[in-house]
C-alpha cells in the first residue's frame, strides 16, 4: 500500500506539472534571452536558467508533457499489439501456432528499444513519432509474454472449461473470460513499461533520435548541460532529477499495484 501511494504521489506530480503546463508556464520555455543566461535559484527563476536564458522549470513542465505523450502512445502500441498476440498463444489448441507466435516474439525482444529507435531514425528520420513506434514495438514481447502466462493459468480453469463444454467460442471466451482475469498483469506491467518508456525517450533525445528542438525534452536537456557540467553541474541535476523521479513513481506504482491486484500478495499485507 505504501508504494502504491508512494508511486501514485511521484506520478501525480508528472501528470499535474504536464496538465498545468497546458495552460501555463512561468516563461516562455523556448524563448532565447541573452542577458538572463544561466542565473541559479532566484525568485523569478526558481530552478535558474540554462546556456541560452530559457527557464528550466518552464521547459521541465513541457518536457514533462512530451514524456508522458510518448510513454502512453509507446505502451498503447505494445498492449494493443502484445495482449492479443499473447492470449492467442496462450489459447491455441497447437502447440506449433504458439511455439510460433513466441519465437517471433523473442525475436523481437532481441532487439533493445534503443537500437530499433536509431535504425528507424535513419531510415524514417528522427523524432518523437519514430521514437513512440521504436519503444512501443521493442516493448510488444513484454506484453505478450505475460498474456500468455496468464493466458495459460485461466485456460485450465473450471469455469472455462465449463464454457468451452457449453459451446462458447473461443472469441467469447477470449474476451469473456480471459481478458478480464488478465487484465491485472497487463495493468502491472503497462505501469513498468511506461518507466522504460521514460528512460527511452530521455535516452533518445540525449543521443539525437528523438524529440527534436525546439521542443522541450529532458533528455536534451542533459544533452544540452554536458559542456558545462563541472561549472553549472544544476543544469544536469534538474532534468536528471525528474527522470528519475517519474521513472522512480512509475515503478512503485507498478509495485503496489502488483500487491495489490494478486490476492496472494494481498493477504500478506
Amino acid at each position: 500500500m505504501r508504494n502504491l501511494v508512494l508511486g501514485g504521489v511521484l506520478v501525480g506530480l508528472v501528470v499535474l506539472a504536464a496538465l498545468l503546463s497546458f495552460a501555463w508556464t512561468p516563461f516562455d520555455p523556448v524563448k532565447v534571452d541573452a542577458t538572463h543566461r544561466l542565473l541559479g535559484f532566484t525568485g523569478s527563476h526558481w530552478f535558474g536558467t540554462d546556456k541560452f536564458g530559457r527557464d528550466l522549470l518552464s521547459q521541465l513542465m513541457v518536457g514533462a508533457r512530451t514524456t508522458l505523450y510518448v510513454g502512453v502512445v509507446a505502451v498503447g502500441i505494445a498492449a494493443v499489439i502484445g495482449t492479443p498476440l499473447g492470449i492467442l498463444a496462450g489459447m491455441s489448441e497447437t502447440t506449433q501456432l504458439g511455439e510460433f507466435v513466441m519465437r517471433v516474439n523473442d525475436l523481437v525482444l532481441a532487439f533493445p528499444a534503443l537500437l530499433l529507435a536509431i535504425m528507424f531514425g535513419a531510415v524514417f528520420g528522427a523524432g518523437t513519432l519514430t521514437a513512440m513506434v521504436a519503444i512501443g514495438i521493442a516493448t510488444i514481447p513484454s506484453f505478450a509474454r505475460i498474456a500468455r502466462s496468464g493466458t495459460l493459468q485461466v485456460m485450465s480453469t473450471e469455469f472455462v472449461l465449463a464454457a468451452r463444454a457449453g459451446g462458447r467460442s473461443r472469441l467469447t471466451i477470449a474476451l469473456r473470460h480471459v481478458l478480464p482475469n488478465v487484465s491485472g498483469l497487463l495493468i502491472v506491467q503497462a505501469s513498468v513499461s511506461f518507466a522504460i518508456a521514460v528512460l527511452a525517450e530521455a535516452a533518445l533525445s540525449f543521443l539525437g533520435f528523438g524529440t527534436r528542438p525546439p521542443t522541450p525534452s529532458w533528455g536534451r536537456m542533459l544533452q544540452e548541460s554536458q559542456e558545462l557540467l563541472t561549472v553549472q553541474p544544476r543544469l544536469a541535476l534538474v532534468p536528471g532529477i525528474a527522470i528519475a523521479v517519474a521513472v522512480l513513481g512509475f515503478n512503485l506504482l507498478g509495485d503496489g499495484l502488483r500487491d495489490r491486484l494478486d490476492p496472494r500478495l494481498a493477504a500478506r499485507v
